[in-house]
């Protein structure tokens, strides 16, 4: 599979004034502070799969879809045939991803539902496997045949 890495957009320069920057610094302890009392179950992941994207989806799009619910570390974004319409968004925080696929799943772009998931590799792999397991049979009945 070839994915195409998006680059992060330029944020801003300009600072918080100081009192904005303790409001803020006072939430996100109390957020921090809730967060650690959240058992989350084993499948949660830092790494969302999204499947059904528009083709002609940019990458600011993406960035203000999936920025909204927590700082992004990357996206890499399919760009072949069997790719397109697929990308996976790695956060830096697994809350913020799941915050993401809770209010993503079902979400309608440009006409489209999009089908946001956490990133399983043993499911991959075995899909992989399978394909893999499939030419083997097919060449084994062509030779038998």
């Amino acid at each position: 599979f070839f994915f195409l890495m998006i680059r992060r957009p330029p944020r801003s320069t300009q600072s918080r004034s100081s009192a904005a920057s303790d409001v803020y610094k006072r939430q996100n302890k109390y957020i921090q502070m809730s967060r650690q009392k959240i058992r989350l179950p084993p499948e949660v992941n830092r790494i969302v799969y999204v499947r059904n994207l528009p083709y002609k989806i940019t990458a600011e799009e993406l960035y203000d879809i999936f920025g909204k619910y927590g700082s992004i570390r990357q996206i890499r974004r399919g760009v072949q045939g069997e790719t397109k319409g697929t990308a996976f968004v790695v956060y830096d925080d697994i809350f913020d991803a799941k915050n993401a696929v809770d209010h993503l799943s079902g979400f309608n772009v440009a006409g489209r539902y999009l089908t946001v998931l956490y990133y399983q590799p043993t499911k991959m792999l075995k899909k992989a496997d399978l394909g893999a397991k499939q030419a083997e049979l097919d060449m084994l009945k062509e030779k038998l045949a």
